[in-house]
């Protein structure tokens, strides 16, 4: 028997998650306890939050985007909000709309977002405050009494990062209390030149308010210990690194745009994430 169940696990480890989507098993069958477990997002119901990364409008059906190569392997409903140029602080109005749009009938939220916020200049700011207060405790066999000790408390603003993360993730973690919510990590950026009024420097300079990309990055890792979510670190896994001339070939334009992933970029997002969601359970 336990001969048969290793060998069982490993044949649905190793099938396409297509394959094992189309091939819809009975109700409480040893291989449907196997397939939830190794492919637990198989046909779930999916929103994206994002930028113009994740936007489906950003250069229409000239690429295939991540959230699509998803669905396709694992038969999810995207549900997608990202939107070209947006920034921490349009999370909790992407939130809104999923809302209004689909209530409770989601099985996951995932967020790519700061890379804007890095471009823009954002001061990364402070995730606490910090003040005495007075607090009741007993933890020595003696009678409970009153303390004086420093308590912190979320930054909730508007005008840092980490105050507008928190905002964003406080509001998600409130509607969607059993909805688990996956962040990932902004991606490596190389030169973006679309227009003499639009000009991004590639991510070796450091932004308006001097800091660097990784201060942006390691915000959202930090975020993910704080709020209880899963981190995706797209900028580690993903593999592409536009500050390397070979590496091009997953972005748009070697000349104009080495910052968004053109199909084949996408694609390998869509398969690290993939890889990812099997060590995450769905709602």
């Amino acid at each position: 028997m336990m001969k048969n169940t290793l060998l069982l696990t490993t044949a649905f480890l190793l099938a396409p998650a297509a394959h094992l989507y189309a091939q819809p098993l009975p109700d409480n069958s040893p291989t449907q306890t196997v397939c939830t477990y190794t492919l637990p997002w198989l046909g779930k119901r999916v929103a994206f939050f994002g930028d113009s990364i994740t936007d489906p409008r950003l250069k229409g059906s000239q690429i295939k985007k991540y959230w699509d190569f998803l669905k396709d392997w694992l038969g999810i409903t995207p549900y997608v909000y990202g939107i070209s140029g947006r920034q921490w602080n349009d999370i909790p109005r992407q939130t809104d709309q999923l809302r209004a749009e689909h209530g409770d009938e989601v099985d996951g939220i995932v967020i790519l977002m700061g890379t804007n916020d890095y471009n823009k200049g954002l001061p990364i700011g402070e995730w606490f405050s910090e003040q005495l207060e007075q607090v009741e405790y007993a933890n020595d066999g003696k009678p409970k009494r009153w303390a004086t000790r420093m308590k912190r408390t979320p930054i909730l603003c508007d005008s840092t990062y980490r105050g507008r993360i928190n905002i964003a993730l406080q509001k998600l973690k409130q509607l969607y209390p059993t909805c688990p919510v996956i962040l990932m990590t902004p991606l490596h950026r190389g030169l973006a030149n679309f227009n003499d009024s639009n000009v991004q420097p590639d991510e070796s300079y450091q932004n308006a308010c001097g800091e660097y990309l990784d201060a942006y990055v390691n915000s959202v890792k930090e975020a993910g210990s704080i709020w209880a979510m899963p981190v995706i670190d797209l900028q580690a896994v993903s593999g592409l690194q536009p500050m390397v001339q070979q590496q091009l070939i997953y972005f748009w334009d070697a000349a104009t745009d080495q910052l968004h992933p053109n199909t084949l970029g996408q694609e390998r997002m869509a398969r690290v994430v993939m890889q990812q969601l099997l060590l995450i359970p769905a709602k």
